[in-house]
């Protein structure tokens, strides 16, 4: 067996996205890094993934390629394990309905842990500041009461109720309005946003940021819509969530510490901080330890 640089089996053992499946072309090598394993990935002349371990070797498609990894399309990425992972990845229903558009939307490199990545995902306090005029603005600053479980029945991070005005919620918006959230954190390094769609009063368009780590303190986060909007174009999608993230991104890499401290009491909560809260809860109980600062027993 191959002696992995990270030997956390809580993250070893996880599906972990690697690749927009757009943007694969069969028989086409590409090289990526996933828990500071040199990876390569492509698509064999069938359309079925490959992905494998590259160090020290040069990418082949002829069915040599030593020690293949798991590895399996779904939405809208390529994802692969160095472990051995779950029999099935997250559910994500929505991404199935036949009048969504399903998009990758930006994938960008960031010097931060996953679990910051995510929380940062989870956190509507920051929105009047970091993406003034777009997802809030002063004085709409105040974060509503809402609630936050952790589902064991399947093993999620959930907040419901959520609340926050914003100038311009999506893409095809053409004014503010209080928009409703629902957050779901279905996987260590992923999190779903679902939020009203202006187009669709009685269903949610669906936000997710699928994280890859590559190191304890770097990661590429993809991020992908599901959105139920056929008047914008792809493009138009694209650049209003690149716009958001490119917000992000500065303010990911200038947390301190970059790995995310698990104890309760390690960083001052607030309100807006109940679900990171909860997230932090849920990966301590799981005995993460890779990309995190893990709480110490009292």
């Amino acid at each position: 067996m191959t002696e992995r640089r990270c030997t956390d089996p809580v993250i070893l053992n996880q599906w972990h996205p690697l690749h927009p499946a757009d943007q694969m072309e069969a028989t086409r090598v590409t090289r990526t890094i996933l828990l500071e394993e040199p990876l390569c990935h492509a698509l064999d002349a069938n359309g079925a993934p490959l992905v494998w371990p590259s160090a020290g070797s040069a990418p082949r498609l002829d069915g040599s390629q030593p020690s293949p990894l798991p590895a399996r399309l779904a939405y809208g990425f390529l994802w692969a394990c160095l472990g051995t992972p779950p029999d099935d990845l997250f559910p994500f229903p929505e991404t199935a309905e036949p009048d969504r558009r399903n998009l990758a939307t930006g994938t960008f490199g960031v010097h931060v842990s996953a679990g910051r990545a995510i929380e940062n995902f989870l956190d509507m306090g920051h929105f009047p500041f970091v993406h003034t005029g777009i997802l809030g603005e002063e004085p709409h600053t105040e974060v509503k009461e809402y609630d936050v479980e952790i589902a064991s029945t399947r093993d999620e991070v959930l907040a419901t109720r959520c609340r926050f005005y914003q100038p311009k919620a999506a893409a095809s918006s053409t004014s503010g309005a209080e928009v409703e959230y629902i957050y779901r954190v279905p996987h260590i390094n992923c999190a779903i946003l679902y939020k009203s769609s202006p187009n669709d009063l009685e269903r949610r368009d669906a936000i997710a940021l699928f994280v890859q780590p590559v190191g304890p303190e770097q990661v590429i986060a993809h991020t992908f819509m599901s959105v139920l909007d056929n008047d914008s174009s792809d493009t138009g999608i694209r650049l209003f969530q690149q716009t958001i993230f490119g917000q992000d991104k500065p303010i990911l890499e200038n947390q301190f510490p970059r790995r995310l401290p698990l104890a309760p009491r390690a960083e001052t909560p607030i309100r807006a901080d109940k679900s990171s809260i909860a997230y932090r809860r849920w990966l301590s109980s799981k005995g993460l330890t890779y990309g995190v600062i893990p709480a110490v027993a009292e």
